[in-house]
C-alpha cells in the first residue's frame, strides 16, 4: 500500500477511536448514574459498606446522615460546602451545631482517596449515604446520578435565609421550597424524612410555655393532648440542651409511612409538621401517604432526586477534594 495512503487510513482510524472514546466518556457537564463506571467502578459499594457499618456502630448515623444532606443542599446547593470545617463556615452557624455523621462522610472519602483518589467527591459520597441511609431503614432503594463537584464557598451568613425553621408556616415553608425549585408536594415528601433521626428539645420548644412551678404546658393547638404530656415528660424545663426525642415516636429507626399517620393525629413532632394538615393544600397529600406507603415510597424517589440536584457544580464551577472538611489549598 502506498505511504500516503497508509498514513491517511491510520489518521482516520485514530479520529474515529478518538471520537468513539469522547461519545462514551461520561461528561463532567452532566451528571450520570453512571459517571464512575470507569474511574471508580465501586464508589457505591465502597460508601454503601461505610455507612452500614457506622450505622450498625450507632443507629442515629441514618437520619444524621439524611438531615446532613438538607442543609448541605439548600443552601449552596448540593456541592458538599456543609462540610467545610473553619471560621465562619456553614458549620459554625448555631442552626447547623447539632448536625451530626460528618466523620461517616469523611470516611468513606478516605477509603475512596485510596482506591481512587482525586476522582469521587464529596458532594457525591453525601448525595450516595444519604441515599443508603434511607433504604438501609427500610426505604426504597434509589438511583442517583453523579458528577457532582464539589463547592469552594462556605459561609454562616448563607444559612438561615436558605434552610427551613421549625417554626415556619406552610407559607413560609412553600416559599423556601419553591425558590429552590421544589414544589409544594416535593415540601410534603420531603417532610417525609422526619419518619427517623430525632430533634433537640429547643426544636420544638416554642408549642410549650413554662408555668409558675417550671413546669412545660401545652400551648399548641395543632398537638393532641397526651402526645403534648408525653414530649414535656421527655423534654423538662430541666432537660439538657443536648436532649434529643425521635422524630417519629412509633417507629424510629424506620423509613416508613408512620410519619404521615402520626401527623394525622395530631402528633408531630414540629410545628412545621403539624401545620401540614392544617392547611388544604398540604393535607390531602398528607392523607394520601398515610394510607399508602407505596404512594409515599414513589414520590419520595423522584423528590430525593429534586433535592439532590440543587444547584449542582460541574467542571470548574467547584473541585474534587482531598478531603472534605477543607478546600485543595
Amino acid at each position: 500500500m502506498d505511504l500516503k495512503i497508509m498514513k491517511l487510513h491510520q489518521g482516520i482510524l485514530f479520529s474515529n477511536l478518538i471520537a468513539v472514546f469522547v461519545f462514551f466518556t461520561p461528561s463532567a457537564s452532566q451528571l450520570s448514574s453512571d459517571f464512575y463506571s470507569f474511574s471508580c467502578p465501586n464508589v457505591e459499594l465502597f460508601v454503601k459498606d461505610t455507612v452500614r457499618s457506622a450505622s450498625d456502630f450507632d443507629s442515629t448515623i441514618p437520619g444524621k446522615l439524611l438531615r446532613l444532606l438538607f442543609h448541605d443542599c439548600l443552601v449552596e446547593g448540593c456541592d458538599g460546602s456543609v462540610l467545610l470545617q473553619g471560621n465562619g463556615t456553614e458549620r459554625t452557624d448555631p442552626a447547623n451545631k447539632s448536625l451530626g455523621a460528618f466523620s461517616v462522610v469523611e470516611s468513606a472519602k478516605r477509603l475512596l482517596e485510596v482506591v481512587c483518589p482525586g476522582t469521587v467527591s464529596c458532594a457525591d459520597i453525601l448525595v450516595l449515604a444519604a441515599r443508603d441511609a434511607v433504604e438501609l431503614t427500610g426505604g426504597p432503594l434509589i438511583e442517583v446520578p453523579l458528577g457532582r463537584r464539589d463547592g469552594l464557598v462556605s459561609s454562616a451568613s448563607n444559612v438561615r435565609p436558605n434552610i427551613v425553621d421549625t417554626s415556619f408556616s406552610v407559607d413560609e415553608l412553600a416559599q423556601r421550597f419553591t425558590s429552590k425549585g421544589l414544589s409544594i408536594e416535593d415540601l410534603v415528601v420531603l417532610s417525609g424524612a422526619h419518619t427517623i433521626g430525632s430533634s433537640h428539645c429547643n426544636a420544638f420548644s416554642e408549642r410549650f410555655t413554662q408555668d409558675s412551678n417550671g413546669n412545660l404546658v401545652p400551648d399548641d393547638t395543632l398537638m393532641e393532648k397526651d402526645f403534648a404530656m408525653q414530649l414535656a415528660k421527655k423534654c423538662p424545663a430541666s432537660a439538657s440542651a443536648a436532649t434529643t426525642v425521635a422524630n417519629d415516636l412509633s417507629t424510629p429507626a424506620l423509613f416508613d409511612n408512620q410519619y404521615y399517620i402520626n401527623v394525622l393525629a395530631n402528633k408531630g413532632l414540629l410545628h412545621s409538621d403539624s401545620v401540614l394538615i392544617a392547611d388544604n393544600r398540604t393535607r390531602s397529600k398528607v392523607e394520601e401517604f398515610a394510607q399508602s406507603q407505596d404512594a409515599f415510597f414513589t414520590s419520595w424517589e423522584a423528590s430525593f432526586l429534586r433535592l439532590s440536584t440543587i444547584g449542582v457544580k460541574t467542571d470548574d464551577e467547584g473541585e474534587i477534594r482531598f478531603a472534605c472538611a477543607s478546600v485543595n489549598s
